[in-house]
């Protein structure tokens, strides 16, 4: 869905009756600067944390239905949750208990149709499609199990296009950084097809950190994956939290990437059941076991 975003807002940049202006402006300048020998800078680039607040997403009594009649199904029943900030968080539960239909509310990629939604500071619930629009680009990043880059951009682009989009100026040592610790500078004029899966993840995970947001939505980022890869992906998003200070939200079937997170929420049903501080890949699995019973 995502991508769908993007590709829109792609296409309406490069229409002919569009001015060559604004987002595509600081686009083509993003990728002449990344281009531009870099200016002197010390190896280790101190990477600040945003100030944290005492939540950065919240949502209460959320509900949401799809269909009617007999065939309605109903993936969030009053729910009611917070992620703290600069913390990971993981999300598990049975299939159907409601994971990716939270999140996408959580992201404002659906609406609910009852109870609210709280980003950042920002009410989702009433915005427009341009508003939400707006606070995605702003607040959110995202990373998700099929990668979603844009397969005519490379990997500079694809990195780029949510700052781009949101005439957002680039911190160029902190994209340095990011590129190093991510170990994509040799792979920036790549397009996906020429990446590996792993490869591709990292060029999406470098997108969520790079524009800044408060917060990185990861859906079943290991799925794809092998195990050493995996293993990767979840350090990155480790260092999202410890080193850069934004706060991670991932969904996941796998009890040992949800180990890695500071806390877990489990849904079943339509409802949080638990919540576990720091808990073990065993403790998970155990619970998760009496989840699904």
């Amino acid at each position: 869905m995502i991508l769908l975003h993007l590709q829109d807002e792609v296409q309406t940049l490069l229409r002919p009756d569009v001015p060559r202006h604004g987002a595509l402006i600081a686009w083509k300048q993003s990728l002449h600067q990344l281009s531009e020998p870099d200016h002197e800078r010390t190896d280790a680039y101190p990477m600040t944390a945003a100030p944290a607040v005492l939540s950065a997403v919240q949502a209460e009594a959320l509900n949401k239905t799809y269909g009617t009649g007999d065939a309605a199904v109903h993936p969030l029943k009053d729910l009611s949750v917070s992620f703290p900030a600069a913390k990971f968080t993981a999300v598990m539960g049975p299939s159907g208990s409601g994971k990716s239909t939270l999140m996408h509310v959580l992201a404002g990629l659906d609406v609910p149709d009852s109870g609210s939604v709280v980003v950042g500071g920002t009410q989702l619930t009433g915005l427009s499609d341009n508003q939400l629009t707006k606070v995605r680009r702003e607040n959110i990043g995202f990373v998700f199990q099929a990668y979603n880059l844009v397969p005519s951009m490379t990997a500079r682009e694809n990195i780029l296009l949510p700052s781009a989009l949101g005439g957002q100026a680039v911190d160029r040592d902190f994209l340095a950084a990011v590129l190093e610790r991510l170990g994509l500078t040799d792979r920036l004029g790549h397009r996906p097809f020429e990446l590996s899966g792993g490869q591709q993840q990292r060029v999406a995970v470098a997108r969520a950190l790079v524009a800044r947001p408060s917060v990185i939505f990861a859906d079943e980022p290991t799925g794809n994956l092998d195990q050493t890869t995996g293993a990767e992906v979840l350090r990155l998003l480790r260092a999202a939290v410890d080193e850069f200070g934004q706060t991670v939200i991932m969904v996941t079937h796998d009890v040992n990437a949800a180990a890695q997170a500071d806390r877990t929420v489990l849904l079943a049903d339509g409802r949080v059941v638990d919540t576990l501080d720091q808990p073990s890949a065993a403790d998970l699995a155990a619970v998760m076991v009496e989840v699904a019973a």
